[in-house]
């Protein structure tokens, strides 16, 4: 009768003894609470290191995969405004340069087509949608510089604050 005691007593004490705080976490569990604790001291530095990447010379989002580089800022109607720069940040003219892109959440994804603007907007190519609505949007351009040319893909997520 001892040895089956014992048994049940082990069967039954075995989880408190893995029980460390008056919460019944193991330290298993504590160790995971940690590596999330450290997910989101990471999160604040990816803010921190987005509050302080290279803007354009517009103040847009500046993706430098390409060459040249191309500042994505956004106007007033949530469109999507696309200037190319040199290495200097200076907008270069527009030449035969091709864009299309997508934004949004996948399960519902916004087609944008580029066009150049007219008159003060002439170097600039401007989304014929605007963008959806949220702080955050994904974006996928697909950037030519002439239309024969090889395709570059850009993924980015633009930061609408």
């Amino acid at each position: 009768m001892k040895p089956k005691l014992l048994i049940l007593l082990a069967l039954i004490g075995a989880p408190l003894a893995f029980a460390d705080d008056k919460h019944g976490h193991s330290k298993e569990s504590k160790e995971e609470h940690a590596e999330h604790d450290h997910d989101h001291d990471h999160d604040h530095e990816h803010e921190e290191e987005h509050a302080k990447a290279k803007k354009g010379p517009n103040g847009g989002h500046l993706v430098e995969t390409v060459t040249p580089a191309v500042e994505v800022s956004v106007d007033k109607d949530r469109k999507a405004r696309i200037v190319f720069v040199d290495k200097d940040n200076k907008a270069l003219p527009l030449e035969k340069q091709v864009i299309t892109g997508t934004s949004g959440e996948r399960s519902n994804p916004v087609k944008l087509t580029f066009t150049a603007g007219k008159d003060k907007d002439a170097n600039v190519l401007i989304s014929d949608k605007p963008l959806p609505e949220g702080a955050h949007v994904p974006m996928i351009l697909v950037i030519k510089a002439t239309p024969d040319a090889k395709a570059t893909t850009a993924r980015f997520e633009l930061h609408l604050h």
